[in-house]
């Protein structure tokens, strides 16, 4: 059965049937409750299933994340909203120093299920603090699990999987693709949540990308294919752990890869990809592995953002540079 819902219904109906299965299962955040939230990804979920698990949480990220951590422990499976990315770092030594240790720290004895859940990325015209990319913070500490889906579908099963890992995922949500319109299978059995998937097949050169980035990717490709170029499409889905697999395949097959999201370069998540296709691919590889980014800058006012983010043209120019070799 398959219905058409936005990225943002599509969070919503995967929340509200995780609540639905297991009672263990609570929501906190800032007023996410009565109002729904910011861009309502949980309204009507506290009218439906109470106060005591749709909970409207203080202003206070650090208390939220706190607080979860202790119910995780209890049995519960918290799912936190931190209401935008540039709110995060109030809450980063809970999550750093306590939610990604927990299992190493008790030897496996104990285990942490809760997802935190941030709207990330830029191109909505927000103000200061609500357009970044945090990602490569939390790719690069160990013990946490970092998804984004780029789809409704994805969005509708990922956070189901998401609230059933007894590991600590961070859950990144592209929130200019919020209101982009899909087609969701609520029966078909989805891919695992560690799982890169191809979006496009090509032969060419190999693009790898997130989140916000994936729709702009597919479009250099068809753009690409005009000029009879054969342009492959990953969605990485998963930051941490990376489906290396599925990349090395691609990359070993067209020769050429470019890794674009909007974070900034230096110590970026394509960085790493980039050193792991050069470790695993050296042999195969028809030209240096190419990245189209963030520039290294606080992210810029809303009037010139169009100019920080990658865009078709910075895609373009990149497959060029790569397929010139």
């Amino acid at each position: 059965m398959s219905e058409t819902m936005t990225m943002a219904k599509a969070l919503n109906a995967g929340l509200r049937r995780a609540l639905e299965a297991d009672p263990k299962v609570l929501l906190a955040g800032e007023d996410i409750g009565k109002l729904g939230g910011v861009f309502r990804i949980t309204e009507h979920l506290q009218r439906d299933f109470g106060a005591d698990r749709v909970i409207d949480s203080p202003l206070a990220e650090s208390g939220i994340v706190g607080t979860s951590l202790g119910l995780a422990l209890r049995g519960y499976r918290p799912v936190v909203e931190i209401q935008f990315d540039g709110f995060v770092w109030p809450a980063f030594d809970q999550i750093t120093s306590q939610v990604s240790r927990m299992r190493f720290r008790s030897m496996g004895r104990l285990s942490m299920p809760m997802v935190i859940r941030i709207p990330f990325g830029g191109a909505i015209g927000a103000i200061e603090h609500h357009s970044e990319s945090p990602e490569a913070y939390f790719t690069h500490t160990p013990g946490l699990v970092v998804v984004s889906p780029s789809t409704p579908l994805d969005a509708y099963w990922m956070i189901q999987q998401a609230v059933a890992s007894d590991d600590p995922v961070v859950f990144l949500e592209p929130k200019r693709r919020y209101h982009e319109k899909g087609a969701v299978d609520l029966t078909e059995p989805p891919l695992p949540l560690d799982a890169a998937r191809v979006v496009l097949q090509g032969s060419d050169a190999t693009l790898l990308t997130y989140g916000p980035m994936v729709k702009t990717c597919v479009e250099a490709a068809l753009a690409a294919s005009g000029e009879g170029r054969s342009i492959e499409v990953i969605d990485l889905r998963s930051l941490s752990p990376l489906d290396e697999a599925t990349i090395v395949a691609s990359v070993e097959r067209t020769g050429r890869a470019i890794v674009v999201h909007e974070a900034a370069r230096s110590g970026g998540l394509g960085a790493e990809i980039a050193a792991r296709i050069q470790e695993s691919c050296f042999y195969a590889l028809e030209a240096p592995v190419l990245r189209v980014t963030g520039y290294d800058m606080p992210y810029p006012p809303s009037r010139v953002e169009a100019q920080y983010l990658p865009d078709l043209d910075r895609i373009l120019d990149a497959v060029d540079r790569s397929l010139a070799h």
